[in-house]
């Protein structure tokens, strides 16, 4: 460790609040109040990276990795929640599942395949076709699983009684795979997706993660991946909104309200009629 940074070291002295220029006579209270709060954030800003610096290597900053070209994450967690988003879907009932009942899964399998062939390992490529392969087959999962919520709804509200095991299962069912369908979307779509990502080509992102508002306090070489797109879409499905990463763009807004709502729903129709079979 460095001699700058010992434990028992004291910290540097912080930075003198610089006064702002003084408002004019003619200038409102408003505008006065607003200048004062800059003031103050400017400055905790200043002791806040004074106390803590960002990492240097040779004596220059280091750029976190989700703001600059990186080797691209693996593509093998992706494949697992399709594959499990298939899985879940082959095993609703019936009257759930949409009909031909392998129909949408057997088209599912094969452009999973094709993606796997095409691109296996690290995804860095930014072709046209393999990007909609990727976003057709998210789509249908996301069709597959909007028609079984809305058949397990009419099931539900006018449909014949069921036994509790089985309506549990298919609301879980739909549950998760709604988790994982925004989860997809999330990944997919979050500052043009991975393979933009890797290459750093758009610096605002879609979703502020915590890593990204606080980077004296995170790995710079941190940057996000598929795992941290699903943490967002189970705690927003469970919390039915954002825990501690904030959506920025209206279209992740709406996303992340639209999944609220499905799981919503969800949760409330299966539950009341299962304590009703039950009860």
């Amino acid at each position: 460790m460095s001699e700058g940074h010992d434990m028992g070291a004291t910290p540097p002295d912080l930075p003198p609040r610089q006064p702002m220029p003084g408002p004019t006579p003619e200038e409102p209270a408003t505008t006065r109040a607003l200048r004062d709060q800059i003031a103050r954030l400017e400055h905790l800003a200043s002791a806040a990276a004074a106390v803590n610096p960002v990492v240097h290597e040779d004596g220059k900053p280091v750029v976190p990795a989700w703001r600059r070209a990186t080797r691209g994450e693996v593509r093998w967690p992706v494949l697992i929640a399709i594959g499990v988003a298939i899985a879940l879907q082959l095993s609703l009932p019936t009257d759930v599942m949409p009909q031909p009942r392998y129909l949408l899964p057997g088209v599912e399998a094969l452009l999973l395949v094709v993606l796997l062939v095409l691109n296996p390992r690290h995804i860095t490529r930014t072709s046209g076709p393999l990007r909609l392969s990727g976003l057709v087959l998210i789509a249908l999962v996301s069709l597959g699983n909007g028609v079984a919520a809305a058949n397990l709804v009419v099931l539900l509200v006018s449909g014949p009684a069921r036994t509790g095991g089985s309506l549990l299962w298919a609301g879980a069912s739909v549950y998760l795979t709604n988790v994982l369908v925004f989860a997809l979307w999330f990944w997919e779509l979050d500052r043009g997706g991975p393979a933009a990502r890797a290459a750093g080509t758009r610096p605002f992102p879609d979703f502020l993660f915590p890593q990204m508002a606080t980077p004296h306090v995170a790995d710079p070489h941190w940057e996000p991946s598929f795992v941290d797109y699903l943490y967002i879409a189970f705690t927003n499905a469970t919390t039915w909104g954002p825990a501690d990463t904030q959506p920025l763009t209206r279209w992740a807004k709406l996303a992340m309200l639209l999944q609220s709502l499905i799981a919503l729903v969800t949760i409330a129709l299966v539950v009341a009629r299962a304590v009703n079979i039950l009860g």
